[in-house]
């Protein structure tokens, strides 16, 4: 499931980037200016290419969206405190390098000499 949904969601980043570089520019921001001539210059052209870029924006977050529920739905949510308390006196911390950041001893009564 989750692989047809990233297939789904690559194709759709695709033709969604080919749709906004097919646009015309209509403020020159960057100085390079739309130029006339190309082959999508009508008013009804541009509309449709809006139109489709609102549609195909929104199903790209919708598959985001699904993808983050996938990837998120498969563990208990746990505390890292529930992991230190019940681990036994002298065992290896998490994230602790190998030989370092042991648990203290658990505490005696002092005997005396």
């Amino acid at each position: 499931m989750t692989t047809i949904i990233l297939v789904i969601h690559s194709l759709l980043a695709l033709v969604l980037i080919g749709i906004v570089l097919i646009q015309r520019s209509e403020g020159g921001g960057l100085g390079i200016g739309g130029g006339g001539g190309g082959f999508m210059t009508a008013r009804g052209s541009a509309n449709f290419l809006t139109r489709t870029t609102a549609i195909l924006a929104a199903c790209f977050m919708a598959t985001s969206l699904v993808l983050a529920i996938l990837a998120g739905g498969h563990s208990q949510p746990r505390s890292i405190v529930d992991d230190i308390s019940t681990q036994p006196a002298g065992t290896q911390l998490p994230g602790a390098p190998q030989g370092t950041g042991t648990a203290p001893a658990t505490p005696r009564a002092p005997v005396s000499q």
